[in-house]
């Protein structure tokens, strides 16, 4: 018997108020902290991932609900660039990975479930996080609760200023 502990699911999978909404899309009186939102900023907003692939997986998207880099204006192209940015800084200081896998999200056939809002996923690797669990049992271990993982994040973004250009590092 395979058995795979992740509490976290059952609230998406009993729940009836599975979201209408986009989940990247702000919304009125938003509880910022309950949509594990990181960051939300004048063009860019920073969450985690509630079904996250490992910790520290985080989705980067633009305030604006737009399908394409193209639709976006130069000031929010590159806000989102830098936050994709100040996101791997903060990710390499906080949890320490080997690298990380980057890629955004474009259309319905690419796996975006708001296929009209375009986000980048941030995945941090550590060497060793592929064994032979997913190989064979095709399961993933995620060894700990994404609002840990959020709590170990926030302050870190909270730090970020809206419009800052740093990647929190010195260059």
């Amino acid at each position: 018997m395979k058995v795979l502990w992740a509490p976290w699911r059952m609230e998406y999978i009993l729940g009836e108020d599975k979201p209408q909404e986009c989940i990247f899309c702000p919304q009125p009186g938003e509880d910022l902290k309950s949509r594990l939102v990181l960051f939300s900023g004048r063009y860019s907003r920073v969450m985690m991932n509630k079904y996250p692939y490992i910790n520290g997986h985080l989705l980067v998207s633009p305030l604006r609900h737009v399908p394409g880099l193209d639709d976006l204006s130069e000031a929010e192209l590159l806000d989102l660039m830098l936050k994709v940015r100040q996101s791997l800084a903060i990710l390499k200081q906080v949890m320490r990975p080997d690298g990380f896998n980057v890629g955004l999200n474009l259309g319905q056939v690419a796996g975006a479930g708001f296929e009209s809002h375009l986000h980048f996923h941030i995945v941090p690797r550590w060497l060793g996080d592929t064994n032979y669990i997913p190989v064979f049992s095709e399961v993933r271990v995620i060894p700990e609760h994404f609002r840990q993982t959020y709590e170990k994040l926030a302050p870190h973004f909270q730090a970020l200023k809206d419009g800052d250009l740093s990647c929190g590092t010195s260059r």
